[in-house]
């Protein structure tokens, strides 16, 4: 869980492949953007029991991330975004 909303924060805020003459210029993760362990904020996990469907954990965290994100930064700025990544509108971490 913890590892999917990483990955899904990441996506959200850097995910872009770019390609240079039909080619991905980002081979692996050396130049793909990831968030690094000192930007990682603290996440914390609530599994509810539950054996309605669906079930399983999974990816689960990963669709939720970037609304919740994008609508945060619109309550606290009053913008709204509509295009991903959101670094490319100036949005970064804080390490």
């Amino acid at each position: 869980m913890q590892g999917g909303t990483i990955d899904a924060l990441s996506a959200a805020l850097y995910g872009e492949i770019t390609l240079i003459d039909g080619i991905a210029a980002q081979h692996n993760f050396d130049t793909y953007r990831w968030i690094r362990n000192r930007e990682a904020p603290p996440i914390e996990i609530h599994v509810v029991d539950s054996h309605e469907d669906p079930t399983g954990l999974g990816e689960i965290p990963y669709p939720p991330v970037a609304p919740a994100l994008t609508n945060a930064i619109f309550q606290a700025t009053g913008e709204r975004i509509r295009r991903l990544p959101l670094s490319r509108s100036g949005f970064t971490l804080l390490a």
